[in-house]
């Protein structure tokens, strides 16, 4: 399946976006170029990472080493909140190009909401309005806002957001998040699209790569209970970016274009949310987040 057979998804601004990607959160430098070639051997076209990642530069290495022409890669990164001002986050772009290797960014997101300094995030996403004027980016958009705080950021901008990247998976679906997203023309993008994040939730937590009713409607299908989380995200219109640095899991993510899932079984999976937030919760302050400071290129 090459990039141009890759379902896409039609960003607010007519962009194209593959509907996978592949994602690099706690992916360590020294993996990332070997995971980032893997998936795109494998045919994925999209790559996610982020300044607070720490693996931009390894990322931009695979992808001149893979060969592929860069007009046929999506890179998708973003601005960490310590970056957040308007100066501060055109030089955060300055220092993404210059780890990435490239000119031009696909996606530019603001990491997460900077609560405590809301007039920082607004000045923030002005730089990345002017980004994108000047054709230095592609779309832009943010990640990890609540419907309140997206219709709060909606009233002091003037591009709407293509994109808001959040946690969804089975057991956190956030109906009112997505809700809220495609009342605005804002696509959802899946962040622990298959719930590994559940996993770290202790002794007690349970997982949806082994839930009953994943496992039962895989086998229904001949897939695993991944790749069934991935093709529901997908069939309600969601773009996902699952995680892997193992060849053998990259191309089993990707391995979801064949089979479809009825509405019953749709519908089983959207029971399963439990309503638990795994990451932190974005109406909190988070003072911790300012103590990361990214390096220049």
């Amino acid at each position: 399946m090459n990039n141009s057979t890759i379902p896409h998804f039609t960003l607010n601004n007519g962009v194209q976006i593959p509907v996978i990607g592949l994602g690099v959160f706690q992916t360590p430098p020294a993996e990332t170029t070997a995971a980032v070639l893997a998936a795109l051997d494998t045919g994925y076209r999209h790559i996610d990472t982020a300044a607070a990642y720490g693996n931009e530069r390894e990322v931009g290495e695979a992808i001149r080493r893979s060969g592929i022409a860069r007009d046929e890669i999506f890179i998708e990164t973003k601005v960490w909140v310590s970056d957040y001002g308007y100066d501060a986050a055109l030089h955060a772009f300055d220092k993404a190009v210059g780890k990435l290797g490239v000119d031009v960014i696909d996606l530019l997101l603001l990491h997460q909401p900077r609560i405590e300094d809301f007039a920082l995030t607004i000045a923030a996403y002005k730089a990345l309005e002017k980004l994108l004027a000047d054709g230095r980016v592609r779309a832009i958009g943010i990640s990890n806002f609540t419907p309140a705080l997206l219709a709060r950021f909606l009233r002091e901008v003037t591009v709407v957001p293509a994109v808001n990247q959040i946690e969804l998976h089975p057991y956190f679906s956030q109906r009112a998040n997505v809700a809220a997203n495609t009342a605005s023309g804002i696509l959802t993008q899946a962040w622990s699209p298959i719930g590994g994040i559940t996993h770290y939730r202790g002794t007690q937590a349970t997982s949806t790569l082994t839930d009953a009713t994943l496992v039962d409607i895989g086998k229904r299908h001949g897939k695993t209970p991944a790749q069934v989380m991935l093709r529901w995200h997908i069939q309600q219109g969601r773009q996902v970016i699952p995680k892997s640095t193992r060849a053998a899991r990259i191309a089993e993510n990707f391995d979801i274009f064949e089979f479809v899932l009825s509405n019953a079984e749709l519908a089983a999976i959207d029971a399963l949310d439990k309503g638990v937030r795994g990451g932190p919760d974005p109406e909190r302050p988070q003072p911790g987040f300012l103590k990361l400071s990214i390096p220049e290129a």
